[in-house]
């Protein structure tokens, strides 16, 4: 049988997880102020960074007293330095539910080699949040992009925990609301919620991890790249601006642009607002599917960026074939990119619907999905 496509298609097909989708408008004439070929460290470079810095603090209502730096290596760069940097002082919980959590389980136990209590939980799950000792560090993802579970909020964090709190938050900043007074170290990269480039991460620091890093030296030795004091103090110039390594000022003038185009449609709340509604869209289409579920077995806990969906069909007998077979089908009619599953998560689709992607989009890819899964089913 032969299933008609439908009439509207999504305007911009690109759905992935990260590098996401640019903010609407974007070209790359956006970037024709970069200052190529000039030195970071130049004042016009510094201007830019310490801009970068500074709006992000506005976009996200980061406190006055906390610290932003530009680091190198993406998210993947930030967290490894807050955790090379400041575990060991004390006991370390970590919380995993997805892949990219359970990774950072892995590189503290088999390669800072520390005994963790770690709290875990299926794909689709939360661990009991309930059961976590603040007594110690405590290393979690605030929204687990491979598996689309997030935190409901920070209520779960106390107030007067003696442990620091470091939170992986890429797929969460800049579409969900982070309890800024309850996270110590947040780490995010450019590519997440604003579709920014990659290999550029941003580091977050409360004065707590402050004096963490001023009070304690890791009995490991410190890559140079990781390296956040010199001489018991801060290296101030990582967060106003002379960052670490190199950045591309290209890319800079990228994430810059995203900035301002957060601010044009509201900040904080309006970016979030904008992937509320694209979750909505997916959701109304799947409360009239009964071959289609999120991941996510709690609604409040169903991310708003990375929305992981299974397929349920009893006719299904590869669920990882039939997955594939579906998202190959969307990629070749030009209706939806790289939204496959995670390759460490069941099988499924991922779409991204951070603030960046248009609730339109999401609403004409539906009819696709219907058309997909019943051309496969029937195939």
């Amino acid at each position: 049988m032969t299933y008609p496509k439908p009439d509207t298609r999504p305007q911009n097909p690109r759905f992935s997880s990260g590098p996401c989708a640019k903010p609407p408008m974007w070209s790359l004439d956006a970037l024709n102020d970069a200052p190529l070929g000039r030195s970071h460290r130049a004042a016009i470079g510094k201007d830019k960074l310490k801009t970068a810095i500074e709006s992000t603090r506005e976009v996200l209502g980061i406190p006055a007293e906390y610290k932003i730096g530009i680091v190198p290596a993406s998210d993947t760069g930030a967290v490894e330095m807050a955790m090379w940097s400041m575990l060991g002082a004390r006991g370390v919980t970590m919380l995993s539910w997805e892949s990219f959590g359970a990774g950072w389980v892995t590189d503290v136990t088999k390669q800072l080699k520390l005994d963790v209590t770690h709290h875990h939980a299926d794909y689709g799950q939360l661990p009991d949040l309930s059961e976590v000792n603040f007594d110690d560090d405590v290393v979690f993802t605030w929204n687990g992009t491979t598996s689309g579970v997030r935190v409901p909020n920070g209520d779960f964090i106390p107030s007067d925990r003696a442990g620091l709190t470091i939170c992986d938050a890429t797929s969460a900043a800049f579409a969900q609301d982070l309890a800024w007074d309850k996270l110590d170290v947040t780490t995010f990269s450019w590519q997440k919620v604003l579709g920014g480039e990659a290999a550029h991460g941003v580091l977050v620091l409360s004065p707590r991890a402050v004096e963490r890093l001023e009070s304690y030296t890791p009995a490991w030795p410190l890559p140079k790249i990781f390296r956040l004091t010199k001489g018991g103090k801060l290296i101030d110039g990582i967060f106003t601006g002379a960052t670490i390594n190199t950045p591309s000022m290209l890319c800079v003038e990228d994430y810059l642009f995203a900035l301002n185009w957060a601010k044009s449609v509201g900040g904080q709340a309006g970016l979030q607002a904008r992937a509320d509604a694209n979750l909505a869209a997916i959701e109304d289409f799947a409360d009239l599917t009964p071959w289609l579920e999120f991941l996510a077995q709690d609604a409040a806990t169903r991310s708003n960026t990375s929305v992981c969906l299974k397929f349920t069909d009893e006719r299904i007998k590869d669920g990882a074939a039939f997955a594939k077979a579906v998202a190959k089908r969307l990629d070749d009619a030009g209706v939806a990119y790289d939204i496959g599953a995670y390759r460490d998560a069941p099988a499924g689709l991922r779409i991204w619907c951070g603030g960046t992607v248009e609730t339109s989009d999401v609403a004409a890819l539906m009819p696709w999905i219907d058309w997909a899964f019943n051309a496969e089913i029937s195939s």
